[in-house]
């Protein structure tokens, strides 16, 4: 079989491999120079997408993301919208320099604030530093310096290790025990008085951050009375980055360790035990409690019943006929010698959590993230968020609903909203709203 690069090219570099953020169009120009300003769809289900400020729609989903985080004091809407004016659309370089350096000007502040005793203005400055360096984070491999990545992600991970003691109550950092191991993990104290109070455990996504579960799960929970119980599993955060644990199907076998070590502490209510996952945390998270009947209540935003379907809706027939029938040499060589370096590095980036460097084994790993043998497992209630213009498992909240047979609610989000995207970046405070006033209800 003969595949062209014109074939190859139906969609696969433009959809960003798995997460469109950072892939670059073939035949890019060398790092920095900037990009045609053409709309870069975050995957080919998102061309159409509308944008405010980039024609690019991945730097558009990053910056509004950043935005967002505004919501939760997670950075000034000036500021975020001056950054913005920075960047030149599709310029991966430009993207990268001006929101290290607004990283560096809030952490600065951040810093100098704390060292004349002004805890709570220290505070909300190293989340604003933090929301920069995340932002970097999606930018870095289209520089074309993967070293970059850990680079950023490291200055987030110092910010946020600096703020958790400047909240009220502070955030405890605590250790997971975990085959052999340990994750780490935080544990947000709610505001409720109660002796017994409603815990939810936040599950992150694949490349998500300890500020993502703060900006969409302990913020709102803790002023409900929640306490909040989030970790890096393996291949995220620290235990991707610091311990070499990498992503695994079998979900329910890190949450169980999670859940042993909340009922051991003091305060959680064993009978309302709660789970959210975001982004592919949608399929972590129905995934264990499938098998994990200790937890009460279950929210998946959005819903995923096929990760893969993320990877190999950008392939062109020919490669998913190359992957379907296991020729392995054949689909890494062209790979290889098709991406340009940036596109490759963001790939490299997406392969990391799954712990392979064949481009073959990352698909194909991809493939076992699939619910569909276990959902009937599913018992208690669920809740599945349902954004309009999701990109990247577009579908499959209203799929995952329609298969679950237990208690379920499925909770659309609008462009009209101000919360349509992937994980509503634009809308916390209603998603907040939509998600407790259910959990309310269901954990009473």
């Amino acid at each position: 079989m003969e595949l062209t690069r014109k074939q190859f090219s139906l969609g696969m570099l433009a959809a960003g491999l798995g997460t469109g953020m950072t892939g670059r169009p073939a035949g890019a120009q060398t790092p920095g120079a900037a990009q045609q300003a053409t709309s870069l769809a975050t995957t080919p289900s998102a061309a159409n997408q509308a944008t405010y400020f980039f024609k690019n729609s991945a730097f558009e989903f990053v910056l509004m993301t950043s935005l967002g985080r505004a919501y939760h004091q997670g950075g000034n809407v000036g500021k975020v919208l001056h950054v913005i004016r920075q960047i030149e659309d599709g310029n991966f370089e430009s993207a990268y320099q001006a929101l290290i350096a607004a990283g560096h000007e809030a952490r600065a502040m951040a810093e100098d604030s704390a060292g004349k005793g002004h805890a709570e203005s220290a505070r909300q400055a190293y989340l604003w530093a933090q929301n920069f360096y995340d932002s970097a984070i999606y930018f870095s491999d289209g520089t074309g310096d993967p070293a970059r990545v850990a680079a950023a992600w490291q200055l987030m991970d110092d910010c946020w290790l600096k703020s958790i003691a400047l909240f009220d109550p502070p955030i405890e950092q605590v250790s997971i025990p975990y085959e052999g191991t340990a994750l780490r993990g935080f544990y947000f104290r709610g505001r409720s008085t109660k002796e017994k109070r409603p815990l939810l455990i936040l599950c992150n996504g694949s490349d998500g951050s300890a500020l993502d579960m703060w900006m969409m799960g302990a913020a709102g929970a803790g002023v409900r009375g929640y306490d909040c119980l989030t970790f890096d599993g393996p291949g995220q955060g620290y235990a991707l980055w610091k311990q070499g644990l990498y992503f695994r199907p079998d979900w329910e076998k890190v949450i169980t360790p999670v859940v042993d070590f909340a009922l051991g502490r003091d305060g959680v209510d064993p009978k309302r035990i709660a789970i959210q996952g975001i982004s592919q945390g949608g399929y972590w998270v129905p995934r264990a409690v499938a098998f994990e009947k200790r937890i009460a209540a279950a929210i998946a935003d959005p819903g995923v019943i096929d990760v893969s379907t993320s990877w190999t809706a950008a392939l062109p027939p020919p490669m998913i006929q190359l992957l379907k029938a296991g020729r392995k040499q054949e689909f890494d060589a062209f790979l290889a010698k098709t991406l340009d370096p940036a596109t490759r590095n963001a790939l490299v980036f997406r392969m990391r959590p799954y712990g392979v460097t064949s481009y073959f084994d990352a698909f194909r790993a991809t493939m076992d993230y699939d619910l569909t043998d276990v959902i009937d497992r599913i018992e208690c209630p669920m809740l599945i968020t349902a954004p309009a213009n999701e990109a990247f498992w577009p579908g499959q909240s209203r799929r995952l609903y329609d298969l679950l047979t237990c208690p379920k609610t499925l909770v659309p989000f609008s462009a009209s909203d101000g919360a349509d995207l992937h994980c509503e970046p634009k809308g916390y405070g209603l998603r907040d709203l939509r998600v407790f006033n259910w959990l309310d209800e269901t954990l009473a």
